[in-house]
């Protein structure tokens, strides 16, 4: 006898990153000088068994936008999950990854296009961490002539509605 599937629906990586988050976080990169941001993300559900994602960013202390980027989290096959990101920058990121049993998502980038007149970034990686009501995550990114590099730190908090 096979144990029940669980439906699409109710994956855990969906269940928990489903909510508002806000916070702040900190970016580095040997191109440019070092920021202070604040963050806002949403994964909202929908009548799918997917959410949808926005975050949106700020500088600090001054409060100018910075950036933002939107897309989908979605289950797919073998309990893994998808992160589909676009970006107004002209990039287009598919990410998949599993939740490992401390609530850690290790996203594998599987595509990454860009429009012509993007910045040459060539690589992302990006891992999320939720343990109770904080969503901690690291991007690293390669860009031009620089190789893979540990790029932004943010921690947030969830946020009621």
């Amino acid at each position: 006898m096979t144990a029940p599937q669980r439906p699409e629906n109710e994956h855990r990586g969906v269940e928990l990153l489903r909510g508002r988050w806000a916070g702040t976080g900190s970016g580095h990169f040997p191109t440019i000088d070092d920021f202070e941001y604040s963050e806002e993300i949403v994964f909202a559900p929908t009548p799918k068994p997917f959410l949808t994602y926005r975050s949106r960013t700020r500088g600090l202390p001054d409060g100018r936008p910075l950036h933002m980027e939107s897309g989908y989290l979605r289950p797919v096959p073998g309990n893994k999950l998808e992160l589909l990101i676009t970006q107004p920058t002209g990039f287009v990121e598919i990410h998949r990854g599993s939740v490992d049993a401390e609530g850690t998502l290790a996203f594998t980038l599987l595509t990454l296009a860009a429009s012509p007149d993007s910045k040459p970034v060539t690589d992302v990686r990006r891992v999320v961490r939720v343990h109770e009501d904080t969503l901690t995550y690291d991007i690293w990114m390669a860009h031009d002539q620089t190789p893979l590099t540990h790029h932004l730190h943010a921690e947030l908090q969830r946020v009621d509605d």
